[in-house]
């Protein structure tokens, strides 16, 4: 078992079919640098005989205190390779009530090296770990390969929203009290919005970069806000945006309108959605609740007519898409490529209806435990354009397509008066 708090330097060293491990741990507070802004160097030093299990169908097990909660950069490095590329990922909270599996790193291909005994290195960012003890195992596909270090740097601390917006519940009109018109131009406005940075995969092996403070791909533009994915803009091989409320304002209750156009195009998945503002970690979902008010595929539109479907879900614990279960319904849209249309949500202390253009479509209302409603508790707002991914991605990716744009015209809240 390995304790680690803010130590530097992670070195993982794992020679795969040779288990012997030695550990040392250096600890020190460095400051670095990148999109981000600055943050902690918090590392650890693993050498192979500190595994508390291993398999030979491919995973070595450890236990890892995170010192702090947040966004981590996760960095693997490798040599000496006897077959070609060398395919694995990092498997986080591995004996977790549900039986899921929580892939932090997405897939990872760390390349068999050019000349003897030069170091090859893989990196994902923006991966989400709680505080306190973690069970995670480093999964490899067969052959023999020299993993030189593992990196858990802290990139970004996590924050909670500082203001919680309570909407009143009762009256007869819906009256206007937060919104983002988007009439600015360049960056969106980060008094109201916080980026999403990272690359880790999101849960789904999406396939993009979420930047920050990066006009390519988030900026405000003759009154609308552009989320754009680019691919292999010199960069990322996809980049696109991330934008949420976390950090600065959540929200309880009211009315939420969404008025965008969302692009076609196999392989994109636009959505503007709501996520509990107990998120920490990917351990946290469902149990924080998250609502989905405008969420859509690209290979369900026609790109000649821009028809296609809008999906409204509920995520809970007692209901979520990895149990098959989770409440949803689905509507044809007429153009949703080229026109606007306002995706809508009216969240009250004893239910949630989810519109398109005030034609009501969905409902929910099973408020009985706390698994079945939290959402009696603050959600954040989230905007995002992802490329490929479970569900995004399972018709593949258009080959033609180097772009895509999710045009959002503005975010409205409103409480009953």
């Amino acid at each position: 078992m390995i304790s680690l708090i803010r130590i530097k330097n992670v070195t993982a060293i794992i020679l795969i079919l040779m288990f012997s491990v030695s550990c040392t741990s250096n600890q020190s507070n460095k400051k670095n640098q990148d999109a981000a802004g600055k943050y902690d160097s918090c590392s650890i030093t693993i050498q192979l005989k500190d595994y508390v299990k291993d398999n030979s169908k491919g995973w070595l097990e450890y236990k890892i205190r995170v010192p702090e909660t947040g966004r981590y950069k996760i960095r693997l490095t490798g040599s000496e390779s006897d077959s070609s590329d060398v395919v694995c990922w990092i498997e986080d909270n591995v004996y977790n009530r549900d039986g899921r599996t929580y892939n932090i790193t997405g897939n990872m291909r760390l390349k068999k090296p050019s000349v003897s005994g030069i170091i090859n290195m893989i990196e994902k960012d923006g991966a989400p770990l709680d505080s306190g003890l973690h069970v995670m195992r480093l999964h490899y596909d067969t052959g023999t390969v020299v993993f030189n270090k593992i990196c858990f740097d802290l990139i970004r601390k996590h924050k909670s929203s500082p203001v919680v917006l309570k909407q009143k519940t009762s009256g007869k009109e819906w009256k206007l009290v937060w919104s983002d018109e988007f009439n600015g131009t360049g960056l969106p406005d980060t008094l109201k919005w916080t980026f999403d940075i990272g690359n880790w995969g999101w849960g789904n092996n999406e396939l993009q970069y979420y930047t920050a403070n990066r006009v390519e791909n988030a900026r405000q533009e003759d009154g609308n806000l552009i989320i754009e994915a680019r691919r292999d803009d010199g960069v990322y091989p996809w980049s696109s945006a991330r934008l949420t409320t976390r950090g600065k304002e959540s929200f309880l209750y009211g009315k939420i309108e969404f008025r965008a156009k969302v692009p076609a195009g196999r392989g994109t998945w636009a959505a503007g959605w709501l996520l509990g503002d107990e998120y920490r970690d990917e351990l946290s979902w469902p149990y924080c609740g998250e609502i989905d008010v405008l969420e859509n595929v690209g290979f369900e539109m026609d790109p000649k007519t821009g028809n296609g479907k809008t999906h409204a879900s509920i995520h809970c614990g007692a209901y979520y898409f990895k149990l098959g279960n989770q409440p949803t319904s689905i509507v044809d849209v007429n153009n949703m490529t080229n026109e606007y249309h306002v995706y809508s949500i009216e969240w009250l202390s004893g239910g949630i209806s989810i519109l398109i253009d005030g034609r009501k479509y969905f409902d929910y209302h099973d408020t009985s435990t706390n698994l079945t409603w939290p959402f009696n508790k603050p959600q954040n707002l989230i905007l995002n354009l992802a490329m490929g991914g479970g569900w995004g991605g399972a018709k593949g990716m258009d080959p033609e397509m180097k772009s895509a744009k999710f045009i959002i015209d503005y975010v409205r809240v409103y409480e009953l008066n």
